[in-house]
């Protein structure tokens, strides 16, 4: 309460009815130390009510990270350590970044495949050096969003008996009681989903409490969800199980009121007794033991088995060697055409031999996104050494899970579906970026190219919408050795998600031998050709539209019209590069430019310069076979020379 008060901002109603489950929790199941939140074997917590974030912090604090009570008080003010919504690499103890209901939920799933995964692979009899569960909070906000349905429905499938969520089921939300809109009976879906699902009337009931998590734990192959009834500001005289105690502070006089019902002194603030403070603390102590004991038992587990015990520990500290690289494979021009979808399923395939900890699948898409990996097994219930992921028709899910699992020491996960699909994953994407984590988006069928399937399916706007999230890398590469360079960029690449935009149709395999290598991809843009040093025309394009640009330069070349071709694939990786280098590529004073891409034009002004030209699509598209599609819209050898002779005037 004070510490909302004291921002004059906050959610204070949810942390007051929740926290006899979350302090049933903290002090008597949670495994995790304090002083290291990074140890590998801890419990995972996730807040995926993260507007009641007071709770978490206030936890945080009482036993024993580095928390302390002027963090607390510093509450949702700029570069604190409290901000509004938890935040992942922020505040110590803060296993994801929640605050869009349903992503923690989502998450959590995504966590608990992930400690499945790594326990299948990495445990021995007598050695079980993976054993966590994950443990969440979730509000009716939560299991309103759909993303939850959707991992909900999938975690019951896996059997994932290592999660354990307790719903804080008070009736509030924003607009008033629950009954509103919400009225479904939530104990009877999630058993629907195959989870184990348990009713408390009381969530005041410690004992209860206490006996229905124990419950939870012992059921090993489902998830759990324990629905508590709470009452949201519990103790508030005036504003308990109203929709004033959810997003606001209580008020001065309210506190007051409040403070003296639940016997405590009414003139104290961010009182902490220290009986209280001692108790909680216990947990530091017991999370050493925890971690000692841990450590103790894989020092002999890496003398019974040292290569799995070095390999666990290097895929933790991202040590991959340089056994996956020396696999890349390379394509000659003897292929003659290949869809960088297809050159990308084959750069899965020779590196995820050397990579045993890359995870990941399609949703519902494998053989069009060619994210199967031959030979490995598929990750089912009971089957959690498989790497091989069905995520099923659930592109929302599968980009919170992926977030779940990049959040996983050591997994290099990735999801593949249609690039207009990723209007879907927005909020996860989203998340990833802001969390600075690396989930990897194989997205297939990305322009007018797919063709007959229609407008409703090829992506046009969605090059800009996902170039315009801050942190995240987006590469689409011109041919299958652009691609084999893009999968290498991004493994090496840990600060930010990667989204990967590769075409259904064919695309030339471009003359190395002739012009600039593909390993210049790396650089985001880079010269491909040119016939002199000081172009009149600089020609830019990505992707499959790089096949029409060279193809109008050569004849440039043969008309004698000085000329340079700039393959562009990331705008990102281009951005990172100096000045010095960007000016060498698109050079300021060659003014006459075009810009070539099945896209809308957003963003391309930066590089087509004040006179520059861009060739973009200011339509959804159409249902017919790609070349006639390309040929309507001008993406042509033929129209690209036109629009460089008469830019060229």
């Amino acid at each position: 309460m004070d510490g909302v008060q004291k921002a004059k901002s906050g959610h204070p109603g949810m942390p007051m009815g929740a926290a006899p489950m979350a302090y049933v929790l903290w002090t008597r199941h949670l495994k995790h130390s304090p002083a290291n939140p990074r140890w590998h074997n801890r419990d995972r917590f996730v807040l995926s009510a993260g507007h009641g974030s007071m709770l978490l912090y206030s936890l945080l604090h009482l036993t024993g990270y580095d928390l302390t009570l002027d963090d607390l008080k510093n509450f949702r003010q700029y570069q604190s350590k409290t901000p509004g919504h938890p935040e992942y690499h922020l505040t110590p103890g803060v296993e994801t970044t929640t605050g869009p209901l349903g992503q923690g939920f989502a998450n959590g799933v995504g966590m608990a495949i992930g400690e499945k995964y790594l326990a299948a692979r990495y445990n021995r009899p007598n050695f079980e050096v993976v054993k966590y569960r994950i443990y969440g909070i979730v509000g009716d906000g939560d299991l309103m969003e759909g993303v939850s349905s959707e991992a909900a429905s999938l975690a019951g499938h896996l059997r994932l008996g290592n999660l354990i969520y307790m719903y804080d089921d008070n009736h509030i939300s924003i607009d008033g009681n629950t009954k509103l809109a919400f009225t479904e009976d939530a104990a009877k879906r999630f058993e629907a989903y195959g989870w184990h699902v348990q009713v408390l009337e009381d969530g005041n009931d410690l004992d209860a409490i206490q006996n229905a998590i124990k419950a939870a734990e012992e059921e090993t192959n489902r998830p759990s969800l324990i629905k508590i009834r709470t009452h949201i500001g519990y103790g508030s005289p005036n504003k308990q199980d109203t929709a004033e105690a959810h997003g606001s502070p209580l008020g001065e006089e309210e506190i007051r009121l409040t403070k003296r019902k639940l016997g405590w002194d009414p003139d104290k603030q961010f009182f902490v007794p220290p009986e209280a403070l001692q108790h909680f603390r216990r947990a530091a102590e017991q999370g050493k033991k925890w971690e000692s004991l841990w450590k103790t038992m894989f020092d002999n587990y890496r003398r019974a088995h040292q290569d799995l015990a070095t390999e666990l520990e290097h895929v933790r500290e991202r040590i991959y060697g340089d056994a996956w690289k020396n696999a890349l494979p390379s394509f000659g021009i003897e292929v003659k055409a290949m869809a960088t979808r297809e050159a990308s399923g084959k750069v899965l395939n020779a590196i995820a031999p050397h990579l045993p900890t890359l995870i990941g699948g399609s949703a519902d898409l494998a053989p069009s996104n060619n994210t199967m990996l031959k030979d490995i097994p598929e990750f089912q219930a009971g089957v959690y050494t498989g790497r091989n992921f069905h995520f099923g028709v659930r592109e929302h899910a599968m980009g919170s899970i992926l977030n779940g699992l990049a959040l996983t020491d050591g997994i290099i996960p990735y999801g593949g579906t249609f690039l207009v699909f990723s209007d879907y994953m927005r909020p996860p994407i989203r998340m990833a970026a802001i969390m600075g984590i690396r989930p990897i988006y194989v997205f297939t069928h990305d322009s007018i190219g797919l063709g007959e399937d229609g407008p409703t399916h090829q992506p046009v706007e969605q090059f800009a919408a996902l170039r315009a999230i801050p942190n995240i890398t987006f590469i689409r590469p011109a041919d299958a050795n652009e691609t084999t360079v893009a999968w290498r960029v991004t493994i090496e690449h840990t600060t930010g998600p990667v989204a990967l935009a590769l075409t259904r149709q064919k695309v030339p395999i471009i003359d190395r031998t002739k012009y600039a290598s593909a390993d210049n991809l790396a650089k985001g843009a880079y010269t491909l050709a040119e016939n002199s040093t000081s172009p009149k025309i600089i020609l830019i394009a990505s992707g499959s539209e790089v096949q029409y640009v060279m193809g109008a330069y050569e004849q440039l070349v043969k008309d004698q019209v000085p000329a340079r071709v700039v393959s562009m694939p990331s705008w990102e990786l281009f951005e990172k590069q100096s000045k010095e280098y960007r000016d060498s590529v698109i050079t300021p004073s060659v003014k006459k430019r075009l810009v070539i891409e099945a896209s809308v034009a957003m963003g391309w002004h930066k590089y087509a310069g004040d006179e520059g030209v861009i060739l973009g699509m200011t339509a959804f598209g159409a249902s017919a076979p790609y070349e006639l599609l390309y040929k309507e819209y001008g993406f042509t050898v033929e129209n690209v020379l036109a629009k460089a002779h008469e830019l060229l005037g």
